[in-house]
């Protein structure tokens, strides 16, 4: 597995470096088969550490985990711990779906922007109904069942999952609803 191990204004020393390649290592080995990339992250934020882990799996998704402690050894361990509780509770749906698929997640490039926020108080009017965009970059979209992106979403973290339904090509959206529940949107056929 490659590592990409670095730290945002932070000096990652060799030692650090080691037990992050071992201590990932062990976990991603023991829940997921053929782990390909670890990018490993470390940053600061006022007093704490944050680590933020992403491994890419040999199927295309991709597991993702956050920790944040006083000591940096501390919080790369809660990252790793958050990291084996996803792959574990995952563990049996990742090698049942690497089983069903023969050839990894296929990946489609879509745009994504990064809009301005609103400055000021509600009251004043916009000069402008169009919103200024910031940054402009591309995002993958992966082809996947409802299950697949359902269990993507798990495990990257995150509250939205946008992908291409494997079986209507359609693109939908799966999420995270205030009442705990997964959410799905398939605009379908409104023609």
């Amino acid at each position: 597995m490659k590592y990409q191990i670095s730290g945002k204004q932070i000096d990652i020393g060799e030692a650090l470096r080691s037990h992050v390649e071992q201590e990932l290592g062990e976990v991603v080995r023991k829940y997921a088969q053929r782990p390909t990339s670890a990018n490993v992250v470390f940053s600061r934020n006022g007093g704490a550490f944050i680590c933020e882990a992403v491994v890419h799996l040999s199927t295309g998704l991709l597991a993702q985990a956050k920790g944040q402690a006083h000591e940096i050894y501390a919080a790369f361990e809660q990252c790793a711990d958050r990291m084996e509780k996803q792959l574990r509770r995952y563990k049996r749906r990742l090698k049942d779906h690497h089983r069903q698929r023969a050839n990894p997640v296929e990946v489609f490039g879509g745009a994504s922007y990064i809009l301005a926020a609103e400055n000021g108080a509600e009251e004043s009017e916009p000069d402008s109904l169009q919103p200024m965009i910031i940054a402009e970059m591309e995002t993958p979209i992966a082809r996947l069942s409802v299950g697949e992106a359902v269990m993507q979403m798990e495990l990257a973290g995150a509250p939205v999952w946008v992908f291409r339904n494997e079986k209507t090509n359609g693109v939908n959206v799966v999420y995270r609803r205030d009442d705990g529940n997964i959410g799905w949107i398939d605009p379908g056929d409104t023609a």
